[in-house]
This record gives C-alpha cells, structure tokens and sequence, in this order.
C-alpha cells in the first residue's frame, strides 16, 4: 500500500474548534495530533479555494481540497459530496475512506 502520511491543516483545526461537545472534541485532537505535516492557509490556497468553490462545493471544503492538494496526491473523506462533486475536477484524487481501503486491501 506505500507509506501514508496524515496531513493536517489550519481548516482541519478551525473544524475541529468549532465541534461543541468537549470529549469528542478531545478525541478528534488526539487523531489530530499524530499528522505528521501541516498545511498553513496562504493567498495561493485561498485562491485555488475560490476556483474550487466555483465546482459547487461549500467554501470550507474548498480549503480542504486545496490544502490537500499543495501536500498530498489523495485526500480522503468521509463527505460522499465532495467525493461526487470534485472526483476528476482537481488536481489530487479524492475517496472515501473504506472505498480506498478496500480497494487497497483487495488489491495485495
């Protein structure tokens, strides 16, 4: 399967400031923690973010997919709309998680 790298980002810490319920909000952070690189939002990104946006996507997921794509070659989530949305439209591929792992696993 290759390595894998967890990426975070200052849109995955925004997201998670704004969950209300303390302990799942420690739990995501703990997950949150182990990224081993960081994506900090800048003009280029809010910029490719507003091109996103223009696919159809919220403007939060539009900085999802575009920080993802100045670091990683897929990005993964749970969100089956920007699946459908942006799949073949970016520059990075996007999946579902358990669809990319049971692709992966089925493929060893």
């Amino acid at each position: 399967m290759g390595d894998w790298v967890l990426v975070g980002s200052e849109v995955i810490d925004y997201e998670i400031s704004k969950i209300p319920d303390d302990e799942r909000k420690k739990k995501v952070n703990i997950l949150a923690s182990i990224s081993k690189e960081y994506v900090s939002i800048d003009e280029e990104i809010v910029k490719r973010a507003m091109e996103i946006e223009k696919i159809g996507l919220r403007a939060i997921d539009a900085l999802h997919v575009a920080c993802a794509e100045r670091f990683t070659d897929i990005m993964v989530t749970t969100d089956d709309e920007i699946v459908k949305k942006v799949k073949n439209k970016v520059k990075i591929e996007i999946e579902n998680p358990v669809k990319l792992l049971t692709e992966a696993f089925r493929n060893e």
